[in-house]
């Protein structure tokens, strides 16, 4: 077995073993969602006065990858310092595999994260159609995979001691500029054309159109284009770290 059937191979083995280690560690991923939750149960009643719930919903979905998947780079870090992750290396495991495994096992957790605050949300007044709920987690897995490949290629080039202050101080004015608990078009001329720049503006527009049962939009297929660019760009940049030797 060669070529992309050995990739396909060690994926699968890589991301089996990541599921496996994410779901043991329940309390990682009940931390990962609890801000958002207290979010929803503080600030959805209040938000819920001048907006909806379709609104606020999918805003909080994209803290949750933000700082979930953003975040992932934090398990590399440890790994290499532990020295797993040169013991893999030396594995005849494909080197992309090796980022596409971890990847995706972080995108199962992301998952799981954003199915229970879909959840909650519904139990607190959320009415998304159901497809339209469904197509937003699919959009959200697209992010997940483009956010953890870019997290994990910055944990790896460098200061691993920097990488948690670094990337949880980043990810508030991204998420901030998304217009996640505010709406962008009350901002200042030059704040809102900021906020056209990040990519998370435009998925999380895409979203509250998923949630708002509208589907064949502009608006969709540019948040689709984001993620999908975003997703692939960032793999890219992550498998070429995973292959340099000094990574």
């Amino acid at each position: 077995m060669s070529g992309p059937m050995t990739v396909v191979r060690d994926t699968w083995l890589i991301f089996r073993h990541n599921v496996r280690i994410s779901l043991r560690q329940k309390a990682g991923i009940v931390f990962g969602v609890l801000q958002p939750l207290l979010y929803l149960a503080l600030f959805g009643p209040l938000f819920a006065t001048i907006g909806t719930w379709e609104i606020l919903v999918p805003g909080l979905l994209l803290q949750v990858a933000l700082f979930s998947a953003g975040m992932a780079g934090f398990g590399i870090v440890f790994d290499a310092r532990s020295g797993v992750l040169e013991r893999l290396r030396v594995t005849p495991a494909h080197r992309v595999a090796l980022l596409l495994g971890r990847v995706l096992g972080t995108s199962v957790t992301l998952l799981i994260q954003s199915v229970v605050l879909v959840a909650a949300g519904y139990a607190f007044g959320l009415r998304a159609p159901v497809p339209g709920a469904l197509a937003g987690l699919v959009l959200m897995i697209l992010l997940g995979i483009g956010l953890a490949a870019l997290s994990n290629a910055i944990a790896l080039t460098m200061n691993p001691d920097a990488f948690a202050p670094v990337m949880g101080t980043a990810m508030v004015p991204l998420l901030l500029l998304s217009g996640a608990f505010l709406p962008m078009s009350m901002a200042p001329g030059w704040l809102d054309a900021l906020s056209r720049v990040t990519p998370f503006r435009h998925v999380l527009e895409a979203l509250r159109e998923l949630f708002a049962g509208r589907y064949a939009t502009g608006t969709v297929a540019a948040g689709v284009a984001v993620a999908l660019a975003l997703a692939v760009a960032c793999v890219a940049v992550g498998t070429r770290v995973f292959n340099r030797e000094n990574a």
